[in-house]
């Protein structure tokens, strides 16, 4: 049997313990068990809505959460309702859509993709007047992002804005 250490005593490192020990562990505990609970909650995020707009033009939709986690991938979905011809319906994002987020894909392929002012434009092409047009973007939340984005979505016809969706999405660690 090993000799024990000079400077340990058996009484009081093995026999008697902390007296704040059991009540910190149990802290603790509760602690994770609350951030766990809170976490399927959904209070952290990753559960999508949906947020709308229309005018006597057309309409817009988004589907895609607006709470995050760092490292999440997620999906966001863009559906445009034509209730008269577009002729070059365009998607107009705000920067927080990229800002410390790698966009994977985007499909379908829009016609053209370009940037104004900082914003991403998507060109979506002609909507035919009662026609749909649905676009998909895969995400990922870069891991050392955090805080509040905006998020805001337009949708122009050509140069014309016709509707603004405003939304925040906000990541969390």
């Amino acid at each position: 049997m090993p000799e024990r250490p000079d400077l340990l005593t058996l009484k009081r490192h093995r026999d008697e313990g902390s007296r704040y020990e059991p009540l910190a562990r149990r802290i603790g505990i509760g602690l994770l068990s609350a951030l766990c609970l809170l976490g399927l909650a959904n209070l952290f995020g990753q559960r999508p809505g949906t947020s709308k707009a229309a005018t006597g033009a057309a309409s817009l939709s988004v589907y895609a959460p607006a709470h995050l986690r760092s490292g999440l991938y997620f999906e966001a979905r863009f559906h445009v309702v034509a209730h008269r011809e577009l002729k070059k319906a365009t998607l107009v994002l705000d920067p927080g859509w990229a800002e410390g987020i790698t966009i994977n894909t985007i499909e379908p392929s829009p016609i053209g993709e370009a940037s104004a002012d900082g914003k991403i434009v998507l060109t979506l092409g002609h909507v035919p007047a009662g026609k749909s047009y649905i676009v998909f973007m895969q995400l990922q939340v870069n891991p050392t992002n955090l805080g509040r984005r905006a998020q805001n979505v337009e949708l122009d016809d050509g140069t014309t804005p016709l509707l603004r969706i405003k939304r925040t999405v906000t990541i969390f660690p």
